[in-house]
């Protein structure tokens, strides 16, 4: 290919939508290869490493073009970015520790237990009206990065539950036994790529490319690889 570069910007772990390399994989790492190459331009993959995601978006325009990363559109989201056309639906999802928690079955047993989420995940400001209604005991928000730390703490009894998009977190708790998803389709989302505001004639170069995708048989091709695992009445694309 003999294009400018297309730059991604995407948030690592983020699985099954960001996967770390070398060389970096994934749904959306896939998705946007297969569209850049529809609009005859390399891929550049490049990973966002700040503790709050939706600071991503700051870099629309002067490091990167595009973010791809499990990113769901919100009103908040619109005014800083430019969105294309959804290519997935999915939602939040609830994990515990099922041992230490055996009567947790979903957001409303939650009272007088801390629930986890990440800085600028959607799952923060669910988590943060469960608690202005009195559902849980307190809400533990946790740097991007540290996934990993939030789900030890699960473990080890310092969180009563953990919230986050639906595959992800079935992803990120498959080597860990003693978590459990209770809970999917706590909300509605719909994810998509999203470009700098201003940059109108990319946006619909790329939803041109997943037109032309979709009809291929593409996106559905990278729902079957990647979320084979994910809860099909939480998670599906949008074919």
């Amino acid at each position: 290919m003999t294009g400018v570069p297309l730059r991604v910007g995407s948030a690592f772990p983020n699985p099954p939508f960001e996967v770390a390399g070398p060389p970096p994989t994934g749904f959306d790492i896939d998705w946007m290869t297969a569209i850049a190459a529809e609009l005859g331009r390399p891929l550049v993959a490049r990973r966002y490493d700040g503790s709050n995601f939706d600071g991503i978006f700051a870099e629309l325009g002067r490091s990167i073009d595009v973010v791809a990363s499990g990113a769901t559109v919100t009103e908040y989201r619109k005014t800083l970015a430019r969105w294309c056309e959804p290519y997935l639906r999915s939602g939040q999802s609830l994990v515990v520790d099922a041992a230490a928690t055996p009567g947790v079955h979903g957001c409303d047993d939650l009272r007088g237990l801390t629930l986890g989420v990440q800085s600028g995940n959607t799952s923060q400001p669910v988590a943060e009206q469960l608690l202005a209604a009195g559902k849980v005991g307190a809400v533990k928000a946790y740097a991007y990065e540290e996934i990993g730390t939030a789900l030890d703490d699960l473990e080890h009894g310092r969180l009563g539950a953990f919230m986050k998009l639906e595959p992800v977190l079935r992803r990120l708790i498959a080597d860990r036994p003693a978590l459990r998803i209770v809970q999917t389709g706590i909300t509605t989302e719909l994810l998509a790529v999203a470009v700098a505001t201003d940059d109108a004639a990319l946006a619909d170069e790329i939803d041109g490319a997943q037109q032309a995708l979709r009809r291929d048989g593409e996106l559905a091709r990278l729902g079957r690889r990647w979320l084979a695992d994910s809860d099909p009445r939480a998670t599906a694309v949008l074919t």
